[in-house]
């Protein structure tokens, strides 16, 4: 197996290479701070051992806004609830600061009592979203997803526009609905399961990638099921490797 295949295999947690590359430190002054031994560092690296939720705390607090919000978001902390518990700070920025957009306009030249509607730019990540029986692209978080490009929006389709972003769908479990190929919009803001019942959202697990389904409850079980119910729902109770990423805003089709 090649290098470059063995680097895609390994979990996203193995970005602590970059933040202590960052910090210009090595493995064992890591591990004094992190109170921990260097060869914990080195498993870490190597993705052989994930790190404790306390210990992704812990790395957020030596990274910067960045690596900050992926290590915490690893550690279970959704961003709504550190937002709401940082009173009187503003929501951190999105690690892609898009492009002020000018809304193009056909037809007619607007009056002067009429405004432009305001237009947010949301990138297209370089990632996969799968679908029940398609695996998706691994990764728990999408903040540290590259996008490809930026596209326009508009604002009011966005309650959450620092916080959204732009993925693709494949597979075909979610016909009619949604079909392989389309775009959807994530809000990863949204990801208290208590609010999202009877919504499409996309989870996380490191076996299956992140996937589309539509969260439901049942009782005391929540599962992901698909539009195509001759695909098998996730008992999420059960399988608790998987996390809620984000609420599916809104969805782009290319025209038949």
């Amino acid at each position: 197996m090649s290098q470059r295949l063995k680097r895609a295999a390994l979990p996203e947690w193995v970005q602590i290479t970059a933040l202590r590359e960052r910090l210009q430190i090595n493995q064992a002054e890591l591990a004094r701070r992190m109170e921990c031994s260097a060869m914990t560092i080195s498993r870490w690296e190597r993705g052989l051992l994930q790190p404790s939720a306390e210990h992704f705390i812990q790395l957020g607090n030596h990274g910067n806004k960045t690596e900050a919000w992926f290590f915490w978001e690893m550690a279970g902390i959704q961003p709504a609830k550190m937002v709401d518990a940082l009173s009187g700070s503003s929501r951190p920025r999105r690690i892609l600061d898009g492009p002020q957009l000018q809304l193009a306009r056909a037809g007619p030249q607007l009056t002067p009592t009429e405004k432009m509607p305001a237009v947010v730019g949301l990138p297209l990540l370089k990632a996969v979203i799968g679908t029940h029986g398609v695996p998706g692209d691994k990764r728990t978080s999408l903040r540290t997803i590259p996008a490809s490009e930026i596209i326009g929006a508009p604002a009011t389709w966005c309650p959450n526009p620092a916080y959204t972003s732009l993925l693709r769908v494949k597979g075909h479990s979610m016909e009619p609905l949604i079909r392989n190929g389309d775009i959807v919009a994530v809000d990863s803001y949204q990801t208290e399961r208590s609010g999202l019942y009877g919504k499409l959202v996309v989870a996380s697990s490191e076996e299956s990638g992140l996937c589309i389904s539509r969260l439901k409850r049942y009782d005391t079980f929540d599962v992901l099921e698909a539009e195509n119910r001759q695909y098998d729902p996730v008992v999420l109770n059960k399988n608790r490797d998987f996390r809620i990423v984000g609420k599916v805003l809104w969805w782009i089709s290319a025209a038949p």
